[in-house]
């Protein structure tokens, strides 16, 4: 894959110092050097302290990336929500984990994008996730096509201008203000690897909440991180009395409609790397919540 600048500094620079600017990495120009990749400037091939000139355009060509064996494509069926040649988004439905682990070694998102990957023949077939969801979480699932498209997303994460939105269901009537948030650390409990609890030994952790919805049963509500910790909505609503609908782990009921917790990201926003164009995608509720509203919704006219 080959991507291309001009410089238009009056001063000179190295090749690699401007590369740096661009997000390459010190990795990923030793990858170009080594496994078939080259910088050119003005079509000819140069190395990394070629010093440039204003005017000169400067191109690079990074090698495609060998799949790893690790990860087995396998012939299920993706739902496509946006892609271009270095993005890919997903539905990613509940059930099914991000990455293959020890308990899901296969079956997982991961392995269906490969099999897609395989089934398009695309040259890159590493899986490079962005953004993950826990098993049991629907929605909007981000995926970069190469190893610079992924880290120049990273970037972005670290820097806070990825914004996801979820969605959930959280049990009882959530008697507070529309809009408000949570605010308490997260950390490990004694006595699981697995689940979280709201404790002061842990880490900052902020959840920003909208009421959308009211039902005797629940409360729809739209939710933003401002943290990235493990299983954050869902230890947050827990802590103040709310626990996910179907969030059997964190105290939620299930019932006829919810079997799993009622977690759904339902929106993905970011100003595209690569084009600087604004990407906004957004999805339906999945169809379990999708019931349940309806259900609750009708009950609450025939009363």
């Amino acid at each position: 894959m080959k991507f291309s600048w001009s410089y238009d500094l009056p001063t000179s620079l190295q090749v690699k110092s401007f590369l740096k600017t661009k997000g390459i990495s010190r990795s990923l120009l030793a990858k170009i050097k080594f496994h078939g990749g080259k910088i050119e400037v003005n079509e000819t091939e140069v190395t990394v302290r070629y010093l440039l000139k204003s005017k000169d355009t400067v191109q690079v060509t990074i090698p495609d990336e060998a799949p790893h064996e690790t990860t087995v494509p396998i012939d299920i069926p993706i739902d496509i929500v946006y892609e271009d040649e270095h993005y890919l988004v997903v539905n990613k439905p509940y059930g099914v984990a991000s990455v293959p682990s020890q308990v899901h070694p296969e079956g997982t998102m991961a392995n269906r994008v490969k099999g897609y990957y395989v089934r398009q023949n695309y040259a890159d077939q590493v899986i490079h996730i962005v953004t993950r969801l826990d098993r049991d979480t629907t929605g909007l699932m981000l995926f970069a096509k190469h190893g610079y498209a992924h880290a120049l997303m990273d970037t972005k994460l670290r820097a806070k201008e990825i914004t996801k939105k979820y969605t959930a269901l959280i049990g009882g009537q959530l008697n507070k203000a529309e809009h408000g948030f949570i605010d308490a650390p997260i950390a490990r409990t004694t006595d699981s690897i697995i689940t979280r609890r709201a404790h002061d030994s842990g880490k900052e952790a902020l959840t920003e909440y909208w009421i959308k919805g009211s039902f005797p049963q629940a409360t729809l509500v739209d939710i933003q991180l401002h943290t990235g910790r493990t299983h954050q909505i869902r230890v947050h609503f827990a802590h103040i009395g709310h626990p996910l609908m179907g969030d059997d782990l964190y105290g939620g009921e299930k019932n006829t409609w919810i079997t799993r917790q009622a977690l759904h990201c339902r929106e993905l926003n970011f100003s595209h790397p690569f084009t600087n164009e604004q990407i906004n995608l957004e999805l339906n509720y999945p169809e379990d919540i999708t019931q349940w509203l309806h259900q609750h919704e009708q009950q609450e006219v025939n009363s």
